[in-house]
């Protein structure tokens, strides 16, 4: 391997490692827990990683992500959520940080709130929830 493609694959596994960017096409498996449910698995970690900026009066993209009606209404621009199928719905592409723009990605990588990305296990444990019919 040439020293210049050595570096460029030091660095961009070094960002990816940084920013929490997982390789295109690389969605972590859905979990294969039991009995996953809203109350449970899923509002814990969306209380911990996204209503900070997704409730209240100036919820970011009008998403209340503090209710389960809330997620599963959407955005101003429509529905996040596909129930039954989480490879095509648009928040675990977002919360995975596998949608084209980068600004989609949530959390930010760089929030001023210091949000660490979600790990593969929690993306997991939406995955789940979603393709078992978000309810």
């Amino acid at each position: 391997m040439k020293i210049t493609n050595l570096i460029i694959l030091t660095v961009a596994t070094s960002f990816a490692a940084v920013t929490g960017a997982r390789a295109e096409g690389t969605l972590p498996p859905a979990s294969d827990k039991t009995g996953v449910t809203y109350a449970t698995d899923i509002k814990p970690i969306f209380d911990t990683s996204c209503v900070k900026c997704h409730s209240g009066d100036k919820a970011k993209a009008r998403l209340h992500m503090d209710t389960l009606e809330g997620v599963l209404k959407g955005t101003k621009q429509g529905k996040i959520v596909v129930a039954g199928d989480s490879a095509n719905s648009f928040m675990v592409k977002s919360i995975a940080h596998l949608t084209g723009d980068s600004d989609a990605w949530m959390p930010p990588v760089h929030n001023k709130a210091g949000i660490k990305a979600l790990t593969p296990e929690q993306i997991g444990l939406i995955r789940a929830w979603i393709d078992r019919g978000a309810k």
